[in-house]
Order: structure tokens, then sequence, then C-alpha cells
């Protein structure tokens, strides 16, 4: 009943993940498997995300309880996504409407500074807009606020279990890899955004295409996905194909471990390295 077959990676996944959490948990801290949990914690996100553009199920039922499961391994509720993501990222491509656009936040930068910064920058702005959304449905369509407080409740319910069970446990094997997903899932934004033109109908994303983009869902072919948010993520090489000559070269950043070493570390040091912004216009 998936849409397509090549989310059984997104199941394998969302499976993995919390075998690694119990497994643990029963037999003590692996660091082999714990560095491995933490990776998990960044495909979730993307698993998240693709879910939110294109459910992964032809059943509703089966839709819904892949809400609840993403809510309760990431710590946060899934409906967030459609108010910050779909509503707003999509809708204005990182231009001056975009809420959580990077060069809101002390001008147009790319360093280390602003990456480190950007989740904490990105939430102060993001959870006002989650509240007021919240306040909108609660008056207008109150089953789906019902939904949202039921994804709220899963996750709550999940950490006083474990909590109790052991919250030293807890702490290391399910609330710290959930900041660090999270962290890595408002970064991305910054990753790929940052210097990007956002007045421009194209060259208003970073793409990476290395070899941890098929681990992580293509979600480094980041223009081709703006542009056709409802494509199933395994369509998009042959998008990104489509469009990569039109794009500015700077925004082809190759593998995304390279790319961050230089940009966010060797620059640190070696002044040419240094990002150069894109952006053509100042910010209203």
């Amino acid at each position: 009943m998936l849409r397509n077959w090549r989310d059984l990676q997104s199941l394998v996944y969302l499976l993995v993940q919390p075998a690694l959490v119990l497994w643990q948990w029963q037999h003590g801290l692996s660091w082999p498997l714990y560095s491995l949990q933490l990776f998990l914690t960044l495909g979730i996100g993307v698993i998240h995300h693709n879910h939110a553009h294109l459910p992964m199920w032809r059943s509703k039922r089966l839709n819904r309880l892949s809400d609840i499961w993403l809510s309760v391994l990431q710590g946060h509720p899934t409906f967030v996504f459609h108010v910050a993501h779909n509503a707003n990222h999509h809708r204005y491509h990182h231009g001056p409407r975009d809420v959580a656009r990077t060069y809101r936040f002390g001008g147009d930068s790319n360093h280390l500074l602003g990456y480190l910064l950007h989740p904490l920058q990105a939430i102060g702005v993001l959870y006002p807009l989650f509240l007021r959304w919240l306040l909108r449905l609660r008056r207008h369509h109150p089953g789906a606020w019902r939904y949202c407080l039921q994804q709220y409740a899963a996750v709550l319910l999940t950490w006083s279990v474990l909590a109790w069970l052991d919250w030293r446990l807890w702490l290391l094997l399910v609330l710290l890899p959930q900041l660090h997903g999270l962290h890595w899932l408002l970064a991305t934004n910054y990753l790929q955004h940052a210097h990007a033109d956002g007045h421009s109908r194209l060259d208003f994303a970073r793409n990476f295409n290395g070899a941890l983009n098929p681990l992580l869902f293509n979600i480094g072919l980041h223009t081709a996905h703006h542009l056709h948010p409802r494509v199933h993520w395994s369509q998009l090489p042959a998008l990104h194909a489509h469009y990569q000559a039109r794009l500015d070269p700077r925004l082809q950043a190759g593998g995304l471990v390279p790319y961050m070493f230089k940009t966010y570390l060797l620059s640190l040091f070696w002044p040419r390295l240094r990002s150069r912004t894109l952006m053509r216009h100042e910010e209203n």
C-alpha cells in the first residue's frame, strides 16, 4: 500500500532507529550503534519532510499512524511541517516573506556561527507561527485541532513513561538524539539557502550531490524539490539534471561534508574559501 516501493528504505529507518534505542536500553550504550542512531535521526527528519509533501501510504489510516509514529520518534508533532514548511518556506522560496529566511537574522551570512545559531533563531519565529495556526484551527477546524493535540499527547506520554522508567537513559538514548535531529532539521535550511538569492526564481537554493544524498532521500537536490514539491524523492535526480545547467554553478556544492568542512572550518583560516552571497537585492 506504499505509494512508491522506494519508501521501503523509509520503513527500514523508521523501524531500525527505535530498535537501536531498545537494544541499548537493555544492554548498555554502544558507540557504533549510538552513532548509527544519531545518523538515523537525520534520515527520519527527511522522511517526515517527504511524508508532509507526499504521504507515504495510499491509506489515510496508515498515514495517520505514520504521523503519530514520526511524532514519537522525533519528539515533536508532524503537523508543524505543514505550517512552517509547506505553507511558508515552499510558498515563498526563501524570499522576503519566508519567516525563517536565513538573512532575516543578523543579515545575509553563511558561516559557522550563523549555522549553529540558525536553529535557535528559527524556533523563535516559528513557534509563534505554530500557536497562531493552532488557534485558528481550533476556531475553524476543531477536528484537525484535536488531531494536532493527539500528536503532542503521543510525544509527552512517551517521554513521561520512558523518563519514569529511567530518566538517565531517556536523556541519553531518546531526548539527546531527538534534539540532535531537530537541530539538523532546522540547520539544513541554512545549509541549503544561506547566501543563495532569495529573490531569484531559480537560484534560491544550494544543491548537494554527494555520497550521503541517497542515504538521506535525495534531500540535497533542493532546487528540483522546491519547484516540484509533490514529486516523490526518488524522481529528484532526473529533475535536477533538467535544471542543473540553468543554475548558478556556485550553488552546485558537491558533497555535504566537504562543503561544511571548507565553508565553516577552513574558511576561518583561509578567507578566500569564505562563502560569497548571490543576493542581488537588499532585505526590505
